[in-house]
């Protein structure tokens, strides 16, 4: 699926990715400050999640609760300087939890990663409006 969309678009697109029936894994790929963050506060939030939400930058992970006692759990691996502090996290057990894990900068644990996943490509067009991809 490749989609084109504006920021005030979000809600439609987050729809649209759900719709899709993705992976439970979803790892999302950009540059810094494209929209990573941004698009998977919004998903939280098509998933039902209430509250608010933030980027678990300096914790790593954060956990939601959305509808139907669904849990989400958020990753940004920005900050992992390797594979080892993922493990020592308990990584596998979130992983395999069968509950949605929105993974960003995913490429600090190519080892890590199941199988079976989703992979959320978003790039800004010169315009400004972005480009994603759910392969």
């Amino acid at each position: 699926m490749n989609i084109i969309f504006s920021i005030d678009q979000l809600e439609e697109v987050a729809q649209k990715i759900i719709s899709e029936n993705p992976k439970k894994v979803i790892l999302f790929h950009g540059e810094m400050g494209v929209g990573k963050t941004t698009l998977i506060k919004q998903l939280c939030k098509t998933l039902g999640v209430i509250g608010a939400t933030s980027s678990p930058t300096f914790s790593l992970v954060n956990e939601y609760e959305a509808d139907a006692n669904q849990v989400i759990y958020h990753f940004d691996f920005y900050r992992l300087n390797k594979e080892e502090e993922a493990l020592d996290m308990g990584i596998d057990d979130y992983l395999y939890s069968d509950n949605w894990c929105f993974i960003e900068w995913a490429e600090k644990i190519p080892n890590l990663i199941p199988e079976t996943h989703s992979v959320i490509t978003i790039s800004q067009l010169p315009d400004g409006k972005r480009c994603l991809t759910l392969s």
